[in-house]
């Protein structure tokens, strides 16, 4: 889906009766949006709902409670992305939400934030992964996230979470991969590094990109930056003499009515035969620990659309920034890393993600020791002491249980 990809989307339930649309991972939102009936008009192509990943109709949901912290129309702005030029509004509410399709029995929960968008800037509807409460109002009650309130409800251990998007060009197409609550340790190759989070709450995913080079030993980058993890946007902000260095490299050519380095065939065709592979290393201001994660040529391959071209063209997904607020590594450089955001313990993790096929290894994130859910031993699997134990205990119950059948319960049956 989407009209800067094609993305995986993750579908969920809206209202009642449940309206299914699919969304995009934000991990820098605290909030779910959806794309309200108000968002694909006349003037629109008429597969419009269908590329925005479905229509939520608020007036169509009995369980639909307006918000109405602070405003009679329940419009307020969305703030999300402002630094990037982002700009729009959503009409607020409250709605019930269930994770997956219908039937699938997937977590659901009542009374939940909820945001019809019609603007355009956000093309599909977004799932926030931050467990930030939002204030509407400044006199107002901070209200819980969506998934503060999985957490506080018991569907998951921790408000910690594992994502990659996925692609489109390995192993005949991956699919995005998200666990709520811990990690699938089968998507990504172990390391040791490991980055606290920032000071500022909203940028919490802040690395340092140490250095970008091709494999053709090409630097990309004239000195290290700090930059914001956010899968909210696709695109990669990095500065102009970054770009420029991009431009020499690739023969890419800045699109300023688009704004967007659009790709002709011709220049797809000779990137495609040379197939460059771009490597960030991203370092760590604490430690001396490092990681690379090496992007391919078909990574940066993605394809625009209406509205943001007339007609669908190809498209290197980098962008200028204005200043150093504005250095982002988007959905793009998720393709290919897999991030674990440890909210517990304020830390976070980034990783090649790992391109052969396995079943799934779901790690559950823990709450640490001070935790009000109670101790643990890291986020990470059981030892086999630790199952082993596990597996006496429940054997011990069992063998009580068949003694006291025997000795107590089974001559009261034939006694009576």
């Amino acid at each position: 889906d989407g009209n800067d990809g094609p993305w995986s989307t993750f579908t969920v339930q809206i209202g009642t009766p449940p309206q299914s649309v699919r969304l995009l991972i934000s991990t820098a939102s605290a909030q779910t949006w959806a794309v309200a009936a108000e968002g694909c008009g006349s003037g629109d192509p008429t597969n419009c709902v269908q590329s925005r990943g479905g229509r939520y109709d608020y007036n169509a949901s009995s369980s639909w409670v307006p918000n109405l912290a602070s405003a009679s129309n329940q419009i307020y702005f969305l703030t999300l992305e402002s630094n990037l030029g982002y700009d729009g509004k959503g009409r607020y509410g409250f709605d019930d939400i269930t994770l997956g399709f219908q039937g699938e029995g997937g977590a659901s929960l009542k009374n939940q934030t909820v945001a019809g968008i019609a603007t355009k800037q956000y093309y599909m509807g977004l799932f926030g992964l931050a467990p930030r409460p939002t204030n509407f109002s400044s006199d107002g009650a901070a209200i819980p996230s969506f998934m503060e309130n999985l957490r506080s409800q018991g569907e998951i251990p921790s408000v910690s979470w594992g994502y990659t998007a996925g692609n489109q060009y390995r192993l005949n197409q991956v699919l995005g991969s998200l666990t709520l609550g811990g990690y699938d340790a089968s998507r990504f190759i172990q390391n040791d590094f490991s980055v606290p989070f920032a000071p500022d709450a909203d940028k919490d995913l802040t690395v340092q990109i140490d250095s970008i080079s091709t494999d053709k030993e090409v630097s990309l980058l004239s000195s290290p930056i700090m930059t914001f993890l956010d899968s909210t946007v696709p695109y990669i902000y990095l500065p102009t003499s970054a770009c420029t260095l991009f431009e020499n490299a690739f023969g890419l050519v800045w699109n300023d009515t688009a704004q967007l380095y659009l790709v002709n065939a011709t220049q797809h065709s000779l990137l495609q035969a040379q197939n460059p592979n771009v490597t960030f290393t991203i370092g760590n201001n604490y430690t001396s620990s490092k990681v690379n994660i090496t992007l391919p040529y078909a990574a940066f391959d993605l394809t625009a659309s209406y509205p943001l071209v007339n007609d669908t063209s190809r498209y290197f997904p980098l962008r200028r920034a204005n200043d150093s607020t504005q250095y982002t590594l988007g959905r793009t450089f998720f393709q290919e890393a897999y991030v674990i955001a440890d909210f517990e313990r304020k830390n976070f993790s980034v990783s090649q993600c790992k391109w052969v096929q396995a079943p799934q290894n779901i790690v559950a994130i823990l709450p640490p020791a001070d935790s009000v859910l109670g101790p643990t031993s890291q986020h990470k699997s059981l030892s086999k002491g630790g199952i082993a134990g596990i597996a006496v205990g429940v054997a011990l119950i069992a063998l009580a249980a068949v003694l006291l059948w025997f000795v107590w319960w089974k001559p009261r049956q034939r006694k009576r």
